[in-house]
């Protein structure tokens, strides 16, 4: 009696060891299939084969133990972060959406060894992912869904280290007012000369000076400076920044830089001789303001500035009847071109009260008076 327990323990036994053996045979046969399905799918870029090896990985990834094996892990990222791209509108049927899965399965390729073993197909997992969310990203852009964007190319930069997706998510930063952010960005940008790009010097700058840092707007600017001496952009840009902050001497400094770029700019050449009006060259100053009436006629900055030159002129000597004549015809031109404008109202009032006409003091208070009105 106990040899025949014992012979039917035995048989129990063996069967169980020969089922067990069967079994791992099986699981080993999916993963080979799996992977050669796959191979063929890099070849050849037909998603049938992709198909095929998500079927194999999948009937090779359902008992427990299958999970614990490093290749069986590797395999199945692979397929579903393939599967997140080649079949972008899901037009098949998952459980767990193919992005999901393939960054789960990352998670769990934990073994520093075999992870530098599998090195590049680590890479070409992590950038299918990165080609996934790219695609994801793109479609919230398209509908206007920028903090959902802002996300997206954020993963899409964290698995493919992409400067297009930096760059995305720089400009996403400064439509989002996440101000800090996006000076972070582009701070990176300009960090080496060969990825810098003068779009992001001047982007920079502009997010500085919206926060009320003139000085550091100024410092990215004279590195754009360096990095790119040719451009006018830059330098009309850190041209006006010294106006705005008084630094007429700074301009006068770039003259012959700034003249030999845009010559017949008005507005520069307008510019150039209120820095030299301001810095103490008249000469200089009164030679730009008739270059920009020549390029501009009814250029009212130019007939105002030369006219309150002459005028300068007048008031120390009110003999001088040139001068007189002079400082008027500029100024009465640049009331002509705006009526309204009350500094050239005023000039011309202390104009006709120095030379002694009434009728025209009369007449220009009278309408200083109209504008002070409205």
């Amino acid at each position: 009696m106990k040899a025949i327990h014992c012979t039917k323990y035995i048989i129990a036994c063996a069967t169980f060891l020969l089922g067990f053996g069967l079994f791992d045979g099986y699981a080993q046969s999916n993963y080979k299939e799996g992977s050669n399905n796959f191979a063929r799918y890099t070849k050849s870029g037909d998603i049938k084969y992709l198909l095929e090896a998500r079927k194999f990985i999948d009937q090779g990834y359902i008992e427990k133990r299958d999970s614990a094996s490093y290749d069986n892990t590797l395999l199945r990222g692979l397929v579903y972060s393939s599967l997140a791209v080649a079949d972008s509108n899901r037009t098949q049927k998952y459980e767990k959406d193919p992005i999901d899965e393939a960054e789960f399965m990352l998670t769990r390729l934990d073994d520093d060894q075999l992870n530098h073993e599998n090195g590049a197909q680590i890479d070409y997992l992590k950038k299918r992912l990165a080609a996934a969310y790219l695609i994801r990203a793109n479609r919230a852009l398209t509908n206007n869904n920028y903090d959902e964007a802002f996300n997206l190319f954020t993963k899409v930069d964290q698995y493919g280290d992409d400067i297009n997706a930096k760059h995305n998510l720089a400009l996403l930063s400064d439509r989002l007012d996440r101000k800090d952010d996006a000076i972070g960005f582009y701070d990176n940008f300009i960090q080496d000369k060969s990825q810098a790009k003068p779009s992001y010097i001047l982007t920079l700058s502009k997010l500085h000076l919206d926060k009320g840092d003139d000085n550091a707007a100024k410092n990215v600017l004279l590195k754009g400076r360096e990095f790119f001496p040719t451009n006018k952009d830059i330098l009309f840009e850190l041209m006006n920044l010294y106006a705005v902050n008084g630094a007429y001497e700074a301009i006068v400094a770039l003259e012959d830089q700034a003249i030999a770029l845009e010559p017949e700019n008005v507005n520069l050449n307008y510019l150039m001789g209120f820095a030299y009006e301001v810095t103490g060259n008249r000469e200089k100053a009164e030679s730009y303001f008739k270059k920009t009436l020549e390029l501009d006629p009814d250029d009212y900055n130019s007939n105002y500035e030369l006219g309150l030159l002459y005028l300068k002129d007048f008031v120390k000597d009110t003999s001088d009847l040139e001068k007189q004549y002079v400082a008027q015809e500029y100024l009465l031109k640049a009331n002509e071109i705006n009526p309204n404008a009350v500094n050239a109202l005023k000039s011309l009032a202390v104009l006709f009260d120095k030379s002694g006409n009434s009728v025209q003091l009369e007449r220009v208070n009278n309408q200083l008076n109209q504008v002070n009105i409205n």
